[in-house]
């Protein structure tokens, strides 16, 4: 109860009015609930309740009450204060597990389903440590304030031009992160424009998934008070690149890197390549819940250095799997498949599952290819095993079904309740009649 009284402590001293209690719902969307300071110490205590049966995925409505319980190293305070009409003030949140009233652990929480993951991975004596490259576009609001595509700035991949008002917003971002000691390796202007990156460094794999839920919230909310839209939509703009999140995760066992072996090919262990292998194996079969949308299969196509096959290499950047040049304690692969759309605990677990599973099954990876797989014919891919990435939602859901291992890291309320979700949103989705069926046929048939 140490840890407790020291934030209570710090919340009286920074004059902090309100504690958000912030959760991920099923799908990812950030969550919270809000309470005032005369409520600090029973959230504290994790003794706030809230009504599950509301939220998508959460609970049935027999079992709607559920216990909000913070995780107390997730203590920050945010760097900017309330709105006024007596909201004014600092703003403080603690990331929560959601259990049942009685205490047991909530299946349907996604931060709960990464922590079995998480201890999975140390009963076989591993610690997951990843680093992610997080895309994002920054637009103009309309004069009502609703969002739009448009951008005022005409930087490239890593220009330098002159800071226009999206530039000035990611800054603020990064000085943001920083102030709530948050790691912010680098960050920098993308490849479309008004698109932008931020790295995050390298972190246990359940810090990286609240570093990641955090940047959401903190993106968007600087965006808005610039007159801005930020979105994590992974492709909001046809014929541009669209969004990833490139992950680069690594194993460690008693403090050393478990991929790096100086004797081995490419100084890569026989570990580091069956955990390749899994990642490989059932990327088809986590593909739904790393790429979680309608629209994220509209940025897996070629021409847009977003990967479309299942392969690796050592040298390009074309393939779903790629392992940098870095070594000894740098050794890693990079996912260059997921988005940022993702849950990010359920997007972290599924992958870290899959890789667990290559170490357990020892499955080869094969021969890395370093090759452009684009310029490959059929026969060529055929020779070097290489399968296709669903091409929609509806084709990964196929495959999430037929995928044990990524089925049974969600577990079954997580599944079937996801499953059902993203069924419905692909059924919403091919009833609608686009603007590109409008100009194609209308006047032709």
């Amino acid at each position: 109860m140490s840890e407790a009284r020291d934030i209570f402590d710090e919340l009286k001293k920074r004059g902090v009015r309100f504690l958000l209690l912030q959760f991920t719902d099923l799908l990812g969307v950030n969550k919270a609930v809000e309470v005032p300071a005369s409520q600090f110490e029973k959230a504290l205590a994790g003794e706030v309740t809230f009504d599950g049966s509301a939220l998508e995925g959460f609970a049935r409505v027999e079992e709607a009450d559920a216990l909000l319980v913070p995780d107390l190293a997730t203590f920050r305070v945010f760097p900017w204060e309330g709105d006024g009409e007596g909201g004014g003030g600092a703003v403080a949140r603690l990331i929560c597990d959601i259990r049942y009233p009685d205490g047991r652990p909530f299946e349907g929480c996604p931060r709960t389903t990464l922590k079995r993951q998480v201890e999975r991975a140390a009963a076989l004596g591993f610690t997951m440590r990843v680093g992610c490259e997080v895309e994002f576009f920054i637009f103009e609001q309309t004069e009502r304030g609703e969002p739009t595509t448009r951008t005022l700035d005409a930087g490239s991949y890593f220009d330098l031009v002159p800071v226009d008002r999206g530039e000035k917003a990611r800054r603020i971002v990064v000085t943001a992160l920083e102030e709530m000691k948050l790691s912010s390796e680098a960050s920098h202007h993308e490849v479309a424009r008004g698109q932008h990156e931020i790295d995050l460094g390298y972190a246990d794999v359940l810090t990286m998934a609240d570093q990641l839920a955090t940047l959401r919230f903190v993106v968007r909310t600087i965006a808005v008070r610039h007159g801005l839209v930020a979105t994590f939509m992974p492709k909001p703009i046809y014929g541009h690149n669209g969004s990833g999140m490139h992950t680069h995760q690594s194993l460690f066992t008693k403090g050393k890197n478990a991929f790096f072996d100086p004797k081995g090919p490419i100084q890569l262990s026989e570990v580091g390549r069956w955990y390749i292998g899994g990642l490989l194996r059932h990327a088809r079969g986590y593909c739904a819940v790393t790429n979680p949308l309608v629209n994220s299969y509209k940025r897996l196509v070629p021409g847009y250095e977003a990967p479309v096959n299942v392969s690796w290499s050592t040298q390009n950047v074309s393939p779903l799997i790629r392992v940098p040049a870095q070594r000894d304690e740098a050794t890693r692969c990079e996912n260059r498949m997921p988005d940022p759309s993702a849950n990010p605990y359920l997007g972290l677990a599924v992958q870290l599952a899959a890789g667990l599973d290559g170490i357990r099954e020892r499955i080869d990876p094969g021969e890395p290819v370093n090759k452009n797989i684009a310029r490959m014919s059929y026969r060529e891919r055929r020779r070097y095993r290489i399968d296709d990435l669903p091409r929609d939602l509806h084709e990964a859901l196929d495959y999430l079904e037929k995928d044990a291992v990524v089925r049974e890291a969600l577990g079954d309320h997580i599944y079937e309740r996801y499953l059902d979700a993203k069924r419905e949103e692909w059924q919403e989705y091919i009833g609608q009649v686009s603007e590109w069926e409008l100009d194609r046929y209308l006047g032709q048939y």
